[in-house]
């Protein structure tokens, strides 16, 4: 039996050196159900890359770290909000998801 208490938990990310993403629609991709997730980008004021995951996987923060870390390595965007409502995807379907967004505000594919 886990330690972890049942119900959703909480992540905050923010990182900052990014370039501007400008003015763009909210992009929204995926779906949450077992196993995926979705993500939102929208455009917000300031010079960061804020990330809020809500996610039934309690207990991963170091894990989302590294992904989140690893995502602003590859596009190192400022400007922008990233919502993640999770349902237990793996990280290479939350990198996969979050190229996906990317690329409909960029417009170049993952």
């Amino acid at each position: 039996m886990s330690n972890v208490p049942a119900g959703l938990e909480t992540l905050d990310f923010s990182f900052s050196g990014g370039r501007p993403a400008g003015a763009f629609q909210p992009v929204l991709v995926g779906v949450v159900g077992s196993g995926n997730l979705e993500v939102m980008l929208e455009a917000a004021a300031g010079a960061a890359c804020v990330v809020r995951v809500e996610t039934s996987a309690r207990g991963f923060g170091s894990i989302w770290q590294a992904v989140m870390t690893d995502f602003h390595t590859r596009h190192p965007l400022a400007g922008v909000r990233v919502s993640i409502n999770d349902m237990g995807a793996t990280p290479a379907v939350v990198s996969l998801r979050l190229d996906q967004a990317v690329a409909g505000i960029t417009g170049v594919a993952p």
